[in-house]
């Protein structure tokens, strides 16, 4: 912790997912399905994305980022104190450890939706970033690393962890961080969902010139050759559940809002399309009434990825 001085048909989704899922839903693809990255690391793919999109920016080695995010939270996975909410016995919290005050002077609102959030990976690691290079990284990296955590075994678990990283990661992950379509299935479904922008929302409409929010993730799957239910209500325990910070492109994020919404009767669907954004029909008085936002809200209960349910069928 930093210390202040203190994815056609579904047999071809078959065969491009079978090495990323191995019919778990614990194995993933490095750059956007799944939880995994490549055979080695072990990196979440939206992890991933932040690391290098942060590195690029502070001008700080992704692979660092990744190692600091490794042994500080296990990418966000572990279920340690702090890690998800509240603070361990140190006072830290959130993916990257930090001390509130060490936050509050260093933290940034990486995703930019008004918030700087310890807790939100695309907030911690890019002040993770900015935190160790304010110390110091890239060119005085060890004194910037003993800084972040004042043990020199921590510096070098992080600079081991580092080198493998470095070794066993794919080359790139897209433009400016952001998550490419891990492979040609996921690419359609997104590119369809993308291609309705600026489309009016309509209760009920089933396309092409209007959508309500399930019939526009429904036919994005269709473009891909794949099927799943028409309505939220029948989309949401369809998927396979995953926990919500593990949400990948692909992936289905359900809300409490809408008509007939419940608490385990979710009335709002939109499609993941990069950590922290969703392509989604919202409201026939929004504009655009469909259009890319953020899925990180008070009313998110969860999140879904079809495509395993589809790969088990």
């Amino acid at each position: 912790m930093p210390v202040v001085a203190g994815l056609v048909a579904l047999v071809v989704l078959a065969v491009v997912l079978i090495g990323a899922v191995s019919g778990s839903s614990s194995t993933h693809n490095e750059c956007g399905l799944g939880t995994d990255g490549p055979p080695g690391t072990g990196i979440p793919a939206n992890y991933l994305a932040l690391y290098r999109k942060a590195g690029a920016q502070y001008r700080i080695p992704w692979e660092i980022l990744a190692a600091i995010g490794a042994a500080e939270s296990d990418h966000g996975r572990s279920h340690a104190p702090g890690v998800r909410s509240g603070e361990n016995h140190a006072g830290a919290g959130g993916p990257m450890q930090f001390l509130a005050a060490t936050w509050a002077a260093f933290g940034v609102d990486g995703n930019h939706d008004g918030k700087k959030d310890r807790y939100d990976p695309a907030d911690a690691i890019p002040a993770a970033a900015r935190y160790l290079q304010h110390n110091g990284a890239p060119q005085k990296m060890r004194i910037a690393l003993f800084a972040y955590n004042h043990s020199n075994a921590y510096v070098r678990d992080v600079l081991n962890r580092a080198r493998h990283y470095k070794a066993t990661a794919p080359t790139d992950c897209g433009d400016s961080g952001a998550i490419t379509a891990p492979n040609e299935t996921i690419a359609k479904i997104i590119a369809f969902a993308m291609a309705q922008r600026g489309k009016p929302y309509v209760f009920g409409a089933t396309g092409p010139n209007a959508w309500d929010c399930s019939s526009l993730v429904q036919a994005a799957y269709r473009a891909a050759g794949l099927t799943i239910p028409r309505t939220t209500f029948a989309q949401w325990p369809f998927g396979v559940r995953v926990p919500n910070h593990q949400a990948q492109p692909g992936d289905l994020v359900f809300f409490n809002s809408g008509p007939g919404t419940s608490t385990n009767r979710p009335g709002h669907v939109g499609l993941v399309i990069a950590p922290g954004k969703m392509v989604a029909a919202r409201c026939s008085t929004c504009r655009p009434a469909i259009g890319v936002e953020t899925y990180r809200r008070q009313d998110w209960i969860g999140t879904t990825r079809p495509l395993l349910a589809l790969l088990r069928s």
